[in-house]
């Protein structure tokens, strides 16, 4: 009977691969260090998100305890103008400033490929931007530069016929719903660094025995940059493209700066992140700033699931 009680234990053992203890203390190892992310996971990303989920089914005010009404937060959105400009806003600025930033990034990169003294030098330049342009100082520097008197305006003055147009001395670009968004958009494409690196390293992974074949066939340059660049820089165009609009449907510093919280002149730069805030925080509506945090991150996806489903059209992985 013991025969068979161990024969039993070696069938049950079977199939499995033994671990030294070597892997087993690897493994507790790799459980221990990845412990503070799986808890920043739950305490910063995890648990607001469903207390969101649950408070977009209430009126809660931030004083007194949540009271839940259901879906009225969400039927509420459907006749709320506000919101519905604060979207026009919002995906006009996406639309707009996300290719010409595309574009300015990879036109500069396609310059910098070209092998520049002191490229570094360059890179560092040109992506410092990325990094200051969503910070407050960058905010109020824009505004005082298309500000009633700034430098815009003040360089303009030398140009006749241009006055009458922008009305110099009695009104600033960012004081006017006509150019109030443009100047936003101006902004959200200087701060073309970040795709602009990524766009040069994925030049430096293009064959030039590609260009040399090219250069044999007699292909300009136009047609090589049409015919091998863009095809084969079109995984990167795809990365940044999702990026670059994840990033801006979440634009806010810039506009609650310039519109000194507002969202105006006339609602004109009211982003939905603006309008989410002062939902939320000026007039104490959490219940349906949730709601609206809801709507964005459905927006959100299904623009990125849009874009993954475009991609198989136009994306050339070279395989």
């Amino acid at each position: 009977m013991a025969a068979l009680g161990e024969l039993s234990k070696l069938r049950s053992k079977a199939g499995r691969p033994t671990r030294s203890p070597s892997e087993r203390n690897d493994g507790k190892a790799a459980v221990f260090f990845l412990a503070p992310w799986f808890v920043g996971l739950g305490l910063i990303v995890a648990g607001p998100l469903v207390a969101s989920l649950y408070l977009s089914f209430t009126d809660y005010d931030l004083l007194s305890d949540p009271n839940v009404i259901g879906l009225d937060n969400y039927v509420r959105m459907f006749n709320d103008p506000r919101l519905i400009q604060a979207l026009f806003v919002t995906f006009s600025y996406v639309f707009i400033s996300v290719p010409l930033q595309l574009g300015a990034a990879l036109g500069l990169a396609l310059v910098l490929d070209k092998g520049l003294r002191g490229l570094s030098l360059y890179r560092s330049v040109y992506y410092l931007p990325s990094l200051l342009g969503s910070s407050v100082a960058i905010a109020i520097l824009w505004r005082q530069i298309f500000g009633t008197n700034g430098l815009v305006n003040q360089v303009l003055e030398w140009f006749n016929g241009v006055q009458p147009l922008i009305q110099i001395g009695t009104q600033g670009w960012v004081s006017h719903p006509d150019y109030a968004l443009g100047t936003l958009m101006i902004l959200n494409v200087w701060t073309f660094g970040s795709p602009m690196i990524i766009f040069l390293a994925g030049l430096r992974q293009i064959p030039e025995m590609y260009y040399e074949a090219a250069s044999i066939d007699g292909a300009s340059k136009i047609r090589q940059f049409r015919s091998i660049t863009i095809p084969m820089l079109t995984p990167i165009i795809f990365f940044n493209l999702v990026l670059q609009v994840i990033n801006a449907f979440q634009t806010f510093t810039q506009a609650y700066i310039v519109s000194n919280g507002t969202g105006g002149p006339v609602d004109s730069t009211l982003f939905y992140t603006l309008y989410l805030y002062q939902q939320g925080f000026a007039n104490l509506n959490m219940g349906y700033a949730s709601a609206m945090a809801w709507l964005l991150l459905i927006i959100v996806a299904a623009m990125t699931a849009l874009n993954f489903f475009a991609s198989r059209y136009w994306v050339f992985y070279n395989d």
